[in-house]
């Protein structure tokens, strides 16, 4: 049982046990200028009444995302979710508990996990995947790690095409490890595939990119696989729209190594950024390279059917030096969602989001376009996002919100270089009176 002392004669009692004469003692190691050196402003406290009606008064600041329209995308996407998620999901078996560490005895939790990763690797063509990491972000850092495992070479090449917040959270883990890290640049929207034949060489681990990429155009995913294979490089195909997936070829189709993700897009809510899920799926022969938890399917001593935690290279099993990563979780409760999501939509369901998604963004395109001040800055292909260049980008969202509209990211704040750039982003939820009044908003702009 914890100590904690709420009165003088506690805290007197505290300090004689310490030794010491004072609270400040006990914090004399903090250097003097950063001490608070008054009183903070809390106000008294409340009755459970008045606490009730004051979180009610500050939830209705809130803006409701069901009452506005949305068309920003960069990494966080406004899909419908079907009633059947929140409804199992929400069930006290699933709701209530965390990952199991002896999960052999929840044999329907790791069910629900397998068909997750047979979700995973239909969806990307892969062999085998784990059983989800924390996010997209961090999938992508554990991949370079994986990589560097695997080719025992040192150099990272990622291209500026991939979500700035992802190549943040590499060069992070890269320090960790001592790896250098090189940036490709971009041409029209796209990775430079003359730069990337210039930089890759045989000290490179791995060739990271995203497809669809952080400004939604696709990647020529086909002849960067040749670049790097050619030299012995891995490549890794970051997915963080795998809605794109129910048109796209999968990247395992295209020649990708590692293949990695986030799952938000599927049954989770964007609940102002997490909890997310990142997915993470490689070749049979990487396998056992494969961070976190796999579960494997098995028969018992009687035959039956189960399911069972397997290939456990993490360093709550092994020896922490010859742990694959200390990554020893997962999201459990988000990869349900998922699943459920991906089960009730179906390959025909999955294909028409998708249609859906890119008709939209094309259109929305086609007619942004054609209002005076507005310009096309990509001409490659892309998915349900886009870039367009215009005057005053932050005037222009300023006058969305005030109609309600959930407006486009503004790019200078990532890519200094595109200044009064937006990236405009569509998704089945968009319906025409949306983007007509988007359009219409715009038009008037001066």
């Amino acid at each position: 049982m914890r100590f904690i002392p709420n009165t003088d004669q506690d805290r007197k009692e505290m300090l004689e046990f310490l030794g010491i004469k004072s609270i400040k003692e006990l914090f004399k190691n903090i250097p003097e200028e950063l001490l608070l050196k008054k009183n903070l402003k809390i106000p008294k406290g409340l009755s459970e009444i008045e606490l009730v009606r004051e979180m009610r008064l500050l939830s209705e600041k809130n803006a409701d995302l069901e009452h506005y329209s949305c068309f920003l995308g960069a990494g966080a996407y406004h899909h419908f979710i079907p009633a059947i998620i929140p409804h199992l999901t929400g069930r006290s078996e699933f709701y209530t508990s965390y990952t199991p560490y002896q999960s052999e005895a929840s044999q329907g939790l790791l069910q629900t996990i397998y068909e997750f990763q047979t979700l995973v690797c239909e969806l990307t063509g892969m062999d085998v995947t784990n059983a989800s990491m924390y996010d997209g972000a961090s999938a992508l850092a554990e991949a370079m790690i994986m990589a560097f495992h695997i080719t025992r070479r040192e150099e990272i090449i990622i291209s500026k095409t991939i979500h700035p917040e992802y190549r943040e959270v590499v060069k992070t883990y890269a320090q960790a490890k001592n790896l250098k890290i090189i940036e490709l640049g971009y041409e029209n929207g796209i990775t430079s595939l003359e730069e990337l034949g210039k930089k890759v060489s045989d000290k490179t681990a791995a060739v990271l990119i995203q497809n669809p990429n952080f400004f939604g155009s696709l990647e020529n995913v086909k002849e960067i696989e040749r670049i790097a294979h050619k030299n012995k490089v891995l490549l890794v195909v970051a997915i963080v729209e795998p809605t794109s997936l129910g048109l796209l070829k999968p990247p395992g189709e295209l020649g990708a190594d590692i293949v990695v993700g986030e799952g938000q897009s599927f049954g989770n809510p964007i609940s102002f950024g997490g909890p997310y899920l990142g997915f993470m799926a490689t070749k049979d022969k990487y396998m056992r390279k494969l961070p976190g938890r796999l579960v494997g399917a098995t028969t018992d001593s009687k035959g039956r059917r189960g399911y069972i935690l397997t290939l456990q290279a993490r360093e709550q099993h092994i020896r922490r030096e010859k742990a694959t990563s200390n990554i020893c979780t997962n999201e459990a409760l988000c990869a349900l969602a998922a699943t459920i999501c991906l089960v009730s939509l179906g390959k025909e369901g999955l294909r028409k989001v998708a249609e859906l998604s890119t008709k939209k963004a094309h259109y929305v395109f086609e007619k942004i376009k054609g209002i005076e001040g507005f310009e096309e800055v990509f001409s490659s292909p892309f998915y349900n996002e886009f870039v367009i260049k215009c005057k005053d980008t932050k005037k222009i969202n300023q006058i969305l919100l005030k109609e309600r509209i959930i407006g486009p990211l503004e790019l200078e704040r990532y890519y200094p270089e595109l200044k009064n750039h937006l990236l405009f982003c569509t998704t089945e939820m968009n319906s025409r009176e949306e983007m007509d009044e988007l359009v219409n908003i715009l038009r008037k702009i001066k």
